[in-house]
């Protein structure tokens, strides 16, 4: 796994806006530009979202209007991305081609008037979108302000039903099972008398209930994505110059993506997190989500740069985030003074090499009016713009010396897409009104994240496959402790691998479901914890819902907090030699133990039977973390609302880079237990120096 920065990226972390001057009522790119510049910013974002623009009519190109912006651009220094526009449909191409919008149902077209309604595999749409992004790329691949491409935006949106979309659905089913009997055997179709006599027999999506035609559906979504952006890629690449990178905006939550496999085709990830700011990023409070697509809370947040992190291993662009309130005209929520600069270097602490806001200025008319830029509305800069600029200042004084930095981890969280498809379809968490919640395999991963987060620790997420490719043997080196939650879809090779990992000296910590589902989603006819139960000492033959929250006692060695409780399910453990460390205090869960632990050749395997409430999850962190790596710089007081986190990284001349942050109103401060040098400053503080930290600030540091 490659660490350092990304290929092509220059020094430095990039600091800018998405800039679209051709939606100004009035010219003004130039005092745009000098704005920006006298902000600090070093790179903006254009194109990508007016087709229309660039292709007013079917054939006909306007190519020039661009230039200014990039001349203007380079003459102060401010890099460019360059977006291919092939997410917002112009109008001409819609009505020529009916037949190219996509289908949520088979036969129910999307209605036009939004974007991303197209289904982005038939070939009408794919002729002309060749077109327009040669047109383009080709127009400007040699404009020296262009550093890299941004490719579509936000794919995997939509699940496409149309009819080709289907075909060639059944078309692959046919090359990866070969015989319609084999199929019949691994879906097991006998059920409900769903045996196929012949391949065209298959049944649409739209009245599945089989999760196995689910887990492969999905999976072919994503695949389409992926080749979609690699089509692309290799499109731009034949225009490209020399150090240009190429990428896409990955927006996490998008049903139809595999975000590990749609990379390989890019030089750099890139992703868009938003998240509800003001009480949302006080680290005493708990609040829920306000949309589906914005996190609440302090891990939250970081755990979508740890996810953007994931997919490469590797640094990451920041292509959109918050400038204002991001979410719509009943969405209201900007910053309080101090969480804009928090945002962007706790991204930065967790790998970002680029902070780009959604968006320079702030509409006055479309879907997005009121998802605020960094200019409001009367295109005076205000407060937003003022913080910013002391952003990009303090940027500017930090300069190249986080080049190479690699974010720190005592914890390790594996991911797997699959196991995500699985759990949206078949969910094992009810909500609070007993539906099914959808977001479960999230909501399960975020319990153990937030327990890092929590205990003072920093958090490493793996996909499965990026496990598999390292070994037991690394893997357990690099990661002393890794967490395997929900891993539902798992093959017989990825059950080993956790196995041998904690024989080969690692701490292996096995969250609900884990171990139960096999490589085609379908339950494991075998005791559970499957392949694990011999290592872990415990098994269950029977498990259960949690409609309230259980008390939970530690016993042995883990010390549980007085608000330590189970929540939503309870795996019914019997230890089979493995200890006990937590029991549920109830009638008769408490027959049950909750967490058990067993040693298993030079490691151990840890099983937690719930889902942890904070409380819970902080406590097995910090009993299996009892030195996390922030401790170097300075100790913090265990959980109990303190608002202060610490995150670090190694650069590559062995120092250290630490950022620290207060999450809250109350003032704070840390003593040091290192030398360090404030970059922004360049004040050297030694050990012992006690460091304030203001409501909603943040300090960075180089060790010495």
């Amino acid at each position: 796994m490659d660490h350092s920065n990304p290929a092509h990226l220059p020094s430095g972390v990039l600091f800018g806006a998405a800039y679209y001057a051709e939606y100004h009522r009035d010219e003004r790119t130039e005092l745009d530009l000098e704005l920006m510049s006298d902000a600090g910013f070093t790179v903006i974002r254009v194109g990508e979202s007016v087709w229309s623009t660039w292709e007013p009519r079917d054939g006909e190109f306007d190519l020039d209007w661009l230039q200014p912006v990039l001349d203007g651009a380079h003459a102060r220094g401010i890099r460019v991305i360059l977006g291919t526009p092939t997410y917002a449909v112009p109008p001409w191409l819609q009505t020529a081609y009916p037949e190219i919008a996509a289908e949520r149902r088979t036969g129910e077209r999307v209605p036009w008037g939004a974007r991303q309604e197209v289904d982005y595999s038939h070939p009408a749409f794919l002729f002309h979108a060749e077109r327009v992004i040669r047109a383009v790329v080709a127009r400007y691949a040699d404009h020296p302000a262009v550093i890299g491409y941004q490719l579509d935006n936000e794919p995997g949106m939509e699940l496409f039903h149309n009819r080709g979309s289907f075909q060639r659905f059944v078309r692959r089913l046919k090359a990866q099972y070969g015989e319609v009997e084999t199929l019949n055997r691994e879906w097991g179709l006998t059920y409900w008398s769903h045996r196929l006599s012949d391949w065209s027999d298959l049944w649409t999506p739209d009245g599945n209930t089989l999760p196995q035609y689910d887990l492969a559906w999905r999976r072919y979504q994503a695949d389409l994505t992926t080749e979609f952006i690699a089509w692309q890629a290799g499109i731009v690449r034949e225009y490209a110059q020399p150090g240009q990178f190429v990428t896409t905006c990955i927006a996490y939550p998008r049903p139809a993506l595999a975000d590990e496999q749609l990379v390989e085709a890019l030089d750099v990830t890139a992703g868009n997190p938003y998240y509800a700011m003001q009480d949302h990023l006080d680290a005493t409070l708990d609040l829920d989500p306000v949309t589906p697509w914005t996190t609440s809370g302090v891990a939250a947040m970081l755990r979508q740069a740890d996810r953007m992190y994931s997919s490469k291993q590797a640094r990451f662009l920041v292509t959109e985030t918050d400038a204002q309130s991001i979410g719509g005209s009943d969405f209201n929520l900007p910053p309080y003074p101090g969480q804009l600069k928090q945002a962007a270097f706790a991204f930065i602490s967790r790998g970002a090499s680029m902070i780009e806001y959604w968006h320079w200025h702030t509409l006055p008319y479309g879907t997005e009016t009121y998802w605020g830029g960094v200019l409001p509305h009367s295109l005076e800069p205000g407060r937003v713009y003022r913080e910013l600029a002391e952003v990009g200042a303090d940027l500017q004084a930090i300069g190249t010396a986080l080049d190479g930095y690699e974010p720190d981890a005592d914890v390790a969280i594996l991911w797997s897409n699959d196991s995500r498809f699985a759990l949206e379809f078949f969910p094992p968490l009810a909500t609070a009104d007993g539906r099914p919640d959808r977001t479960s395999y999230q909501h399960i991963v975020d319990a153990f994240h937030r327990g890092v987060i929590d205990a003072g620790a920093q958090s490493r997420i793996l996909h499965v496959s990026q496990a598999l490719a390292l070994g037991a043997e690394e893997l357990a080196a690099r990661f002393p402790v890794l967490v395997a939650p929900a891993l539902y879809v798992a093959s017989d090779a990825d059950l080993d691998l956790l196995r041998d990992y904690a024989a080969a000296g690692g701490h292996l910590i096995l969250g609900i479901r884990t171990g139960y589902g096999d490589e085609e989603a379908r339950a494991r006819v075998e005791v559970a914890p499957a392949r694990l139960r011999e290592a872990a000492g415990v098994r269950y033959e029977e498990f259960s819902n949690l409609r309230h929250d259980v008390p939970v006692s530690g016993s042995g060695s883990l010390a549980a907090s007085d608000d330590a409780v189970a929540r939503r399910w309870a795996d019914g453990l019997i230890a089979d030699g493995a200890e006990t460390l937590a029991r549920y205090d109830h009638p008769r869960f408490g027959d049950f133990p909750a967490v058990t632990t067993n040693g298993h050749g030079s490691g151990r395997i840890t099983v937690v039977g719930t889902v942890p409430s904070p409380a819970l999850a902080a406590d097995l962190v910090r009993w299996a973390v009892p030195s996390p790596i922030a401790g170097e710089l300075a100790e913090l007081a265990p959980a109990g609302g303190r608002p202060v986190t610490i995150a670090s990284g190694a650069l590559p001349d062995g120092r250290r880079a630490w950022f620290v942050f207060n999450w809250g109103w109350e003032p704070q401060a840390v003593t040091l237990a290192a030398s360090v040098t404030d970059p922004v400053t360049g004040d050297q503080l030694p050990t012992g120096t006690d460091v304030s930290l203001p409501a909603w600030s943040t300090r960075t540091f180089v060790g010495e």
